[in-house]
């Protein structure tokens, strides 16, 4: 997908960062989802990240406002705080902002291994959050089969204004996939019940046009 005209040349590319690249300044910093957890750095970062922008491809997963693909949000310099985190579940590790934590023996004989991915998105009253971590949470643990983890968790940061209920949406739509086990069988209304999905994709994955404020 192609970004937004640039107003400082005709050429964005050198506004981004590319795909081969790990430079942490361009990194939002790990928050509360991902303490105590092994947070993925360098190589091991990159690797996923690179996984996410095909999954994200694939079930068209964007960023309505900027008109590109979610994972680009993590190389543009202009949002150098934005983005997503990842980090591989730690056995030891408290999960503090979880209020509906789910058995995750309940799916399938066991997760063996869950990755953390925590969103934060460029304002904290983003109002595509709601829309772009359900988007992302479908896109991970509806393409399994792509990476080896059992279990993407998706949490927005703490620095969005309604993350508390945001994340109380997403562990709800988290246990109703690990009870189904298919990530098609979540997609009802219980989803968007209280939220106000402006932008990002729709329930099935298809962009959402509108002209609300950026993520």
């Amino acid at each position: 997908m192609p970004g937004f005209p640039s107003p400082f040349g005709d050429d964005d590319d050198d506004l981004f960062d590319g795909y081969d690249e790990f430079v942490p300044a361009s990194l939002p910093r790990p928050g509360e989802s991902l303490d105590g957890h092994d947070v993925l750095t360098g190589a091991d970062h990159l690797a996923f990240h690179r996984l996410t922008r095909d999954c994200f491809e694939e079930r068209k997963v964007y960023d309505m406002t900027f008109d590109y693909n979610l994972a680009r949000l993590n190389l543009d310099t202009r949002h150098e705080s934005a983005g997503f985190r990842y980090g591989v579940k730690r056995g030891d590790a408290p999960d503090a902002i979880d209020p509906a934590d789910i058995d995750e023996d309940a799916f399938d004989g066991g997760i063996n291994r869950v990755l953390r991915a925590e969103f934060t998105p460029t304002t904290a009253f983003c109002p595509q959050t709601h829309t772009l971590t359900i988007g992302a949470f479908r896109a991970w643990n509806g393409l399994a089969d792509r990476h080896e983890y059992g279990l993407v968790r998706v949490r927005a940061a703490p620095m969005h204004n309604q993350s508390e209920a945001e994340n109380e949406r997403l562990a709800e739509l988290e246990a109703s996939y690990l009870e189904a086990g298919d990530v098609a069988a979540e997609q009802d209304e219980r989803v968007g019940v209280g939220s106000a999905p402006t932008e990002g994709t729709t329930e099935g994955g298809a962009p959402n046009r509108s002209t609300d404020t950026p993520s």
